[in-house]
Formats: structure tokens, sequence, C-alpha cells
């Protein structure tokens, strides 16, 4: 009888004394998610992280962040391109050359499948996103310049000053907005990305994106990018800054731009 209480406290002590400390050890987590610092500030500049190399060719109309490498769309009648480029070398994996008649713009990625649009042929097409292998033409009205999505919908640019949301999958037009700065429309919106919540996009002819409320169309802020064109070689004034790209995981962002010889990945700063 005696041993028998021994071993009875034995094993109540030992049970005991594993869960109480892993208890302790638990951490409390808030459901609360961070708010990264910039989306504090409505004037923001950048500070370089690192480069990567970029075909010089390349006229990058639309450029996203896919499976660890590159998803860019490049333009020009007879030098429109859709490739899968490696990340840390520039070269190309996959490519699908579209016909002269065809001039690429803005290109996503969702659910599986590839949607690049064109400039004025109001076409668009989609793609297996593993194979590239065309899947079937989709039709819009006016032109095409960028594209990009919030996970759900299709977000749309035409050179002007509205953004339009479509339904992937019959790409009916849901709503649009027009993008204004304190009451003043921004057009020439082209290159377009989701980001935090956020729509990044490129205007044309100007070293800087907006930041722009999806409900709304307001402009929540501006990131300077000045000085990244003069680091190029090229003068041509049609290889302007195009093309943004953000790694949701690692919270990275990287920018570059028409026949650009590098991609960069930049750090957003508030400006002083």
């Amino acid at each position: 009888m005696r041993s028998g209480i021994v071993i009875l406290l034995t094993v109540f002590f030992v049970s005991c004394d594993k869960p109480c400390e892993t208890a302790a050890a638990v951490p409390e987590v808030s459901s609360e998610q961070v708010v990264p610092e910039w989306k504090k500030h409505e004037r923001l500049t950048y500070e370089m992280v690192q480069e990567w190399p970029h075909d010089e060719s390349a006229f990058t109309q639309g450029l996203l962040f896919s499976q660890g490498q590159w998803l860019e769309g490049t333009g020009g009648h007879g030098s429109t391109r859709l490739r899968r480029v490696e990340k840390a070398t520039g070269r190309v994996l996959q490519e699908k050359e579209l016909q002269d008649a065809y001039f690429g713009e803005g290109v996503t990625e969702l659910n599986g499948r590839i949607y690049q649009l064109t400039w004025q042929n109001q076409v668009g097409f989609v793609y297996d996103a593993k194979t590239m292998a065309w899947q079937k033409n989709f039709s819009y009205q006016g032109e095409g310049w960028g594209l990009t999505t919030d996970g759900k919908v299709l977000i749309m640019s035409n050179g002007s000053e509205k953004l339009r949301f479509l339904d992937p999958q019959n790409f009916r037009v849901l709503r649009e907005i027009a993008v204004r700065d304190q009451g003043l429309t921004v057009p020439n919106l082209n290159e377009l990305e989701w980001v935090e919540g956020e729509i990044f996009a490129n205007v044309w002819m100007r070293d800087e994106i907006i930041r722009i409320d999806p409900q709304n169309g307001n402009v929540l802020g501006r990131i300077d990018l000045r000085g990244l064109s003069q680091r190029q070689s090229s003068r041509n004034p049609n290889h302007v800054l195009n093309g943004i790209a953000y790694d949701a995981e690692r919270k990275e962002l990287f920018v570059t731009g028409k026949c650009w010889s590098r991609i960069y990945q930049i750090r957003l700063l508030k400006q002083q």
C-alpha cells in the first residue's frame, strides 16, 4: 500500500511539471496587424537595398514577383514578350512572344492564371501560370495600360485618371474610381501593384509612385523616386520609370523602368 502511494505521487508531479513550464513559456499573440511605418506618412522617399540585373532591351510594361521570380510583360510592336525571369541572374526561364500587331502592356497573376493587356488593340490574353500556354482572349473598351489584382478582382488603368475593377471570369466592369489628389484628378496612371491594401501606380513620365485608396480613389501619398533614372546610361526620353513589384511574404518592394539595366529593391522612408 505504501509503495503504491509513492508511485502515484511520482506520476502526479512528473505529469504536472511539464505543462506548467510550457504554459508559462507561451507568449501572448496580438490579433492586431502591424501597420508598416511608411503607411503613416504622406510624403515618402527611399533608400537603396539591393540591385538586380534587368534586360536593357525589355521595354517594361508590367512587372510582378511570382514564385520567387520576376514575371514581366514588355511592349513594342514586334518586341512584346511575356517572360518569367530568374531573379538573381536575369536569365529568361520562360517566354511567350506576341504577334507584331500587338503592343503589350500590364500583366498580373491570379488563381493560376496570367492576364496580359495590350495598348490599343482592346484585347487581352489569359495564360496558364505554370506553362504560359494561351487559354483565351478577353476584350475591353479603350486602351490598356497597367494591371494588378487585390487577390479577388483585376484592377486596370487606361492612361487616364480612372481605374476599373474587373471580374476575372467574365471581365465585366464591377466598378470604376477616379483617382484624385486633394480634389484634382491624376491622369496618366500606368503600371499598377497591390501593396498592403493600397494601389501603387506609376505616373507616366514622372519619377514618382502614387499610393491610392482602392475604395474611393483618393491619393494617400506619394513616393519620390528621383535619382533612379540618372543611374541609367540610356537618355532615351521614353525609357522612364515603369515597373513595380512586391514580395508580400518578405515585405520587399522593387522598381524598374523601360529598358533599364537594373531592378532596384528599395526601402520606403519618410521624406524630410
